[in-house]
């Protein structure tokens, strides 16, 4: 079956086992690629997801005058041209559906003496980016946008950028780090202080390529001016694109699973805490380090799951997983309370309204508000859902179907491939019902 069918049929399959090798955390391969591409020397990537978004990334560094080899799949060769050897690409440079490099390169181009123009898909094209082109401008960048706010973003090159102190009005970690590798062009200092603390993909990868970084949770800071040294990076398991299997294997009863070497940034990883509050049987083995980034096998068995008031601590830490996470509640034993989950509402769809729908198109009540919902469990019927062309919403159905009563139709899937290609054959081979 290919990920680029247009939709999947999903039921109940089997008790879910095996050992599983979940692809490369799509966070750190952008980034990976990024920090290579400025560095001094040759850097090895291992681990990169092969997925839409991150090719994306890796083309626009080479139309920028990077060499990039690929070896061998998941494997990339990074030839560095320094902070000053980026070179003007010809035509506009195509983001595909990928948010996090749309606002990082913005940052880092704004600081070029060339002019450059990110355009995106169709999804992407309709997200906001004031919030990043706002702060840039402030550092002395000259980017247009649509009147809406949204791509494509034309960069006008050769401005001189000034470090600024800036407190982030919404925590997010893309906007800090496009400020961040501004900053690495700007006069003086640049901080970034936000309301929450967020990944900090980018603070400990800079420091991996030498850079000098003061970070700590919900801050971060650095000096213009100073280069990078090529290193190699070893990618771990994405913990957004495990989450649907960790959620899965909670609900299915008779189910063990064990997801290799899967990443646990604890700025990443709020849905595995929200789990655990909710009942589930997953343990940490074989924990170390790659590349500054915390890793361990993540073994999690059946548990029967209940309902919890999502501690709003947790949000900013799983605001990825929860499609997976309204899924565990659908099948949970009792209502779960979700609030302060805003930035649901601007991702690649409004996720909380798709996931409501969806689950009520399977027989749920769910209770929206403007930053939350209640889901009330109970069983799962058939039903056709609409992702909206979201891969999270597509995957989270596939998942929910494995405790559904009849077919579940998941329609406009093909984005899956932009985060998690060969999750279809990965569901099969441990027990999914799923076929496209």
């Amino acid at each position: 079956m290919s990920q680029q069918s247009q939709h999947w049929v999903a039921t109940a399959g089997q008790p879910l086992r095996g050992t599983l090798e979940i692809p490369g955390d799509k966070s750190v391969s952008h980034r990976s690629v990024m920090l290579a591409a400025l560095a001094d020397g040759v850097s090895t990537i291992d681990g990169f997801l092969e997925g839409e978004d991150t090719r994306a990334t890796a083309a626009i560094f080479s139309r920028l005058g990077v060499r990039i080899e690929t070896p061998s799949p998941s494997r990339r060769i990074v030839h560095g041209v320094g902070v000053d050897g980026l070179k003007p690409a010809d035509g506009s440079l195509d983001c595909g559906n990928a948010g996090t490099g749309m606002r990082l390169l913005a940052g880092l181009l704004a600081a070029q003496p060339f002019d450059s123009v990110l355009v995106g898909d169709e999804s992407l094209s309709r997200r906001p980016m004031r919030r990043v082109t706002g702060p840039l401008v402030q550092m002395g960048a000259r980017i247009d946008t649509q009147d809406d706010g949204t791509p494509p973003l034309r960069i006008n090159g050769g401005q001189a950028l000034t470090g600024i102190d800036y407190t982030l009005p919404v925590a997010s970690a893309q906007v800090k780090s496009a400020l961040l590798l501004a900053g690495l062009y700007a006069s003086g200092e640049t901080s970034v202080t936000e309301p929450h603390p967020t990944r900090d993909y980018t603070e400990r990868m800079l420091s991996a390529f030498g850079v000098e970084i003061e970070f700590a949770p919900g801050y971060a800071k650095l000096r213009g001016g100073q280069r990078l040294r090529a290193t190699d990076i070893a990618v771990p398991a994405d913990f957004s694109s495990a989450a649907f299997f960790l959620v899965a294997a909670s609900i299915v009863p008779g189910s063990e699973l064990r997801l290799r070497a899967v990443g646990l940034n604890p700025r990443r990883t709020g849905l595995l805490r929200a789990l655990r509050l909710m009942g589930a049987d997953i343990s940490e083995e074989n924990p170390s380090t790659h590349g500054g980034e915390p890793v361990a096998d993540l073994v999690v068995r059946y548990a029967p799951l209940r309902g919890i008031e999502v501690p709003e601590v947790l949000v900013p830490d799983m605001i990825d997983e929860f499609p997976a996470l309204f899924v565990a509640a659908a099948c949970a034993e009792g209502p779960t309370v979700v609030r302060g989950a805003a930035e649901l509402r601007v991702k690649e769809s409004d996720r909380l309204a798709a996931m409501a729908v969806g689950l009520r198109t399977l027989g749920l009540r769910i209770d929206e508000t403007p930053d939350g919902a209640t889901i009330h469990p109970g069983p799962l019927g058939a039903g056709t859902i609409e992702s909206h062309g979201d891969h999270r919403i597509a995957m989270a159905f596939a998942v929910a179907a494995q405790r559904a009563a009849g077919e579940v139709r998941v329609d406009d899937v093909a984005n899956v491939a932009t985060s998690f290609p060969g999750f279809d054959r990965l569901a099969q081979d441990c027990g999914f019902g799923l076929r496209g």
